[in-house]
């Protein structure tokens, strides 16, 4: 048997590789509390938060009961759809406690929100393009990604449609759906629009719902970018002093 063959009946092959994943701080010990929490969360983007992958940090409950409970919350979490994968912080009890629900034990590691691929694609760029337009008002239920580079919207997005991009995002209309920038990890993507008015925006899987935005913001030209590891929103300087002019 030549190797090339041998190496074709394996079955599997375990490898090595960082992945990234959201980390879920708990900061009460009240379950019901936590699910009207994230309840509360997932009333601003379902789909978003659908299937999404979870560590709970415990940290800040570490020295409550809360642990007699993971099991339940772990419970509550799949229920909403969510993928707890395991615990961060925590002693034994908490360990034991993650081992009943059926869920891993993480140590150290920096917080990095997970970067959420897109589940379809509605508009890609050609090979070798930077950038795609798009000219079209993007419609409720509608995504748009662009592929390798920016994406341009010369019209507005509708409540209910998303529009993602490796690179930037730029929308002249009204940005009233959700958009995700950087979504491969481009920590330097921007998103700009003439009016904002966002379910939620994501720069490389760092992000913020509407009832998390400055209300100053709203219906105004602005530019959203990281900060550090902080999604921040600010006016988008020499357009009409930062405000839409038109729908």
């Amino acid at each position: 048997m030549t190797q090339k063959t041998a190496k074709s009946d394996q079955a599997l092959e375990l490898k090595g590789r960082m992945m990234t994943l959201t980390v879920l701080r708990l900061l009460t010990p009240s379950v019901d509390a936590l699910g009207r929490a994230l309840e509360q969360r997932m009333q601003q983007a379902p789909e978003f938060f659908r299937h999404l992958p979870l560590i709970l940090d415990v940290e800040a409950v570490a020295d409550t009961d809360l642990h007699l409970d993971l099991p339940g919350l772990v419970g509550l979490l799949r229920a909403r759809d969510f993928l707890p994968v395991g615990i961060r912080g925590g002693d034994e009890r908490w360990h034991s406690a993650a081992e009943q629900a059926g869920i891993g034990v993480f140590s150290g590691g920096r917080e990095t929100p997970a970067i959420r691929r897109p589940e379809k694609e509605e508009a890609a760029p050609p090979e070798g393009s930077p950038s795609t337009v798009v000219t079209q008002q993007v419609r409720s239920g509608q995504q748009v990604y662009a592929r390798g580079g920016d994406l341009i919207i010369l019209s507005s997005v509708s409540p209910g449609a998303e529009v993602l991009a490796d690179g930037n995002i730029h929308i002249y209309g009204t940005l009233h759906g959700r958009a995700l920038a950087g979504v491969r990890g481009d920590a330097t993507a921007r998103i700009f629009c003439m009016g904002f008015n966002a379910e939620l925006v994501t720069v490389a899987g760092t992000y913020l719902v509407n009832e998390q935005f400055d209300k100053q913001y709203l219906g105004r030209a602005v530019q959203v970018f990281l900060d550090g590891e902080d999604l921040r929103i600010g006016p988008l300087p020499g357009v009409n002093g930062g405000r839409h002019g038109a729908q």
